[in-house]
């Protein structure tokens, strides 16, 4: 009995009106896929990407809070909606001087202090500013279901935050 995949003349797969069928989508040479390719860096771990964290909030948080209780008063501390009016200006100052950070040194400076930086994934070659400014527009995205995307770095292969998926970079450790 014979099958009705036959590849013989007389039989006709429907739908290509007897002509040879459409070229297979498959590449002609497959692509290497990540955890084929070989490994240039190693990632940092989700430990050192948390100190990282702390160190740098531990900086804005000494250097902001003078700042902000000489130039809004120590009544910028209430839960007033009014007195609050500066947190906009204070997010874009912090956020506009850690892009500075990413894209002039590679890193914040706990990142510096803990030996890691910011690189395309793609790449492993300095990410550009835009992908810079979508990765820290992204944090929002890790923070708000109960900062899951920042934990995520902790189980990923590749120990990428939802920010750095979206981004298209990875943390690494700096060479020796």
């Amino acid at each position: 009995m014979e099958s009705s995949w036959s590849s013989s003349p007389e039989r006709v797969e429907p739908g290509f009106g007897g002509e040879t069928p459409p070229p297979s989508r498959e590449p002609a040479e497959p692509l290497p896929r990540d955890r084929d390719a070989p490994r240039l860096h190693d990632y940092a771990g989700f430990w050192q990407r948390a100190v990282a964290l702390l160190i740098d909030w531990l900086i804005v948080v000494v250097i902001a809070m003078p700042i902000i209780v000489v130039s809004f008063g120590a009544d910028y501390f209430s839960l007033d909606p009014v007195r609050r009016a500066g947190d906009l200006v204070i997010a874009a100052v912090v956020g506009a001087i850690v892009v500075g950070f990413w894209r002039y040194c590679g890193a914040t400076p706990g990142k510096l202090a803990v030996g890691v930086r910011i690189v395309d994934a793609a790449t492993g070659a300095p990410p550009s500013t835009l992908r810079l400014v979508i990765r820290l527009l992204c944090y929002v995205v890790s923070a708000v279901p109960f900062y899951l995307g920042f934990l995520w770095a902790a189980f990923d292969r590749r120990k990428q935050g939802w920010h750095d998926k979206i981004a298209g970079t990875v943390v690494i450790q700096e060479p020796d």
